[in-house]
């Protein structure tokens, strides 16, 4: 994969080239990003283009104790200009000996030590169609169902000794470890390693969340901060790879909040009526009374978890849009006339702060919903909840 392929991020990507060609890359980098922002490709990227480099490229010595570095004379290769050295093919294909991959995984039978290395095969299929998928869909893509992913005890061993060895072809070795979050105790094992490695060795870390990594871990590595991607990036990556239509992508983009996972999701669902189901659901809860609520929860249970949660992040939006409306007026929401209408409308159903406590229902729900929860009952409780916040302010929406 080369930055070009990665979607926006224009400034990390300058700031992580530049830390090469100015000798600047320190042993250990924590690329820190939200779901969807792109840290996992963008960190596959810069791991290919590492072990891709010429053995015979210039060099200095660090001084401060960091891995050797390449020096910044002609001899500097742009990352985007990679692709015609000879290691980079097999570095593309995620099968180069140089480059290590750790990432959660689980037991194929009760009683297994399993390792990252027992996946390899699902791993390079999931890397390379769905990159910008969470540790979710690839629990979900191994068959991990109810079962929790875990970097283990045996796994830590597995990487010192594969660290511990002189690189096959490359002049570098790079381990690029998915979701440290997912380290317990038994992370403690690659303190050592992570603060003196071998030379010419770079850790590369890819999280979503710095407070449950190991702070003897966190503070052994270079943060390397990850923003949401930018809208127009979304949408113009929905149009060339999705194939979207103009509108549909303008109106995902509005919707996914920098989040490239969440707009694919929104793309498979786009021909879902979600504002008539949210109609629906409201005059259940305002204004037709059980009868209709219970047909509601019957119709939203029967569909699955990811429509579910798309559902509620479509209420979400809308929400937000109605806030925004009250702080910046109409001409600073840029949706169609039927959403802003409709969020005209919760503005009259409901004040800011039944709003925001609305919010913070469909978030729980969203997060139930993710962990199996039962959606009869997780539905017939948020009905319930959502009339209690606003059982004193009611109006058909039409």
């Amino acid at each position: 994969m080369l930055f070009s392929e990665v979607i926006g991020q224009t400034t990390t990507k300058q700031h992580l080239a530049e830390m090469v060609e100015q000798n600047r890359l320190s042993h250990a980098l924590l690329f820190l990003a939200k779901e969807g922002a792109g840290g996992l490709p963008l960190a596959l990227a810069f791991a290919q283009y590492i072990v891709s480099l010429p053995p015979d490229a210039p060099v200095v010595e660090d001084l401060f104790g960091g891995m050797t570095a390449l020096a910044p004379a002609s001899g500097f290769i742009h990352p985007d200009q990679i692709a015609g050295q000879p290691g980079f093919q097999r570095a593309a294909q995620l099968i180069h000996p140089d480059l290590h991959f750790t990432y959660p995984v689980i037991p194929r039978k009760p009683g297994d030590k399993p390792v990252s290395a027992d996946y390899i095969e699902e791993w390079r299929t999931f890397i390379q169609t769905y990159p910008y998928g969470n540790v979710y869909d690839w629990l979900q893509n191994i068959g991990a169902e109810n079962k929790q992913g875990n970097i283990t005890a045996e796994e830590c061993n597995q990487i010192i000794r594969q660290l511990s060895l002189k690189s096959f072809e490359s002049k570098y070795k790079v381990l690029l470890l998915w979701m440290p979050e997912y380290l317990g105790k038994e992370g403690n094992k690659l303190l050592k390693l992570i603060e003196e490695p071998p030379a010419n060795t770079l850790f590369i870390l890819v999280a979503e969340n710095e407070e449950q990594i190991l702070p003897t871990i966190l503070s052994r590595c270079q943060l390397v901060k990850i923003p949401a991607l930018e809208d127009e990036d979304i949408e113009q990556a929905l149009i060339e790879r999705a194939k979207a239509t103009p509108e549909a992508a303008k109106q995902i983009t509005a919707i996914c909040e920098g989040n490239y996972r969440e707009a694919l999701q929104l793309m498979q669902h786009a021909d879902e009526d979600w504002h008539s189901l949210l109609r629906e659901w409201l005059n259940a809860i305002l204004k037709n009374g059980p009868a209709a609520q219970v047909k509601f929860v019957e119709e939203i249970s029967r569909l699955g978890r990811e429509k579910q949660k798309q559902f509620l992040r479509y209420f979400n939006h809308l929400l937000e849009q109605s806030i925004r409306i009250r702080v910046l007026g109409e001409e600073g929401v840029k949706q169609g006339e039927t959403e802003k209408d409709f969020a005209k409308r919760l503005n009259k159903i409901a004040s800011v702060s039944q709003q925001e406590a609305i919010i913070g229902e469909l978030d729980r729900a969203s997060y139930y919903i993710e962990r199996n929860a039962n959606a009869k009952m997780l539905f017939q409780a948020l009905t319930i909840k959502l009339y209690h916040i606003i059982q004193n302010k009611t109006l058909i929406l039409n």
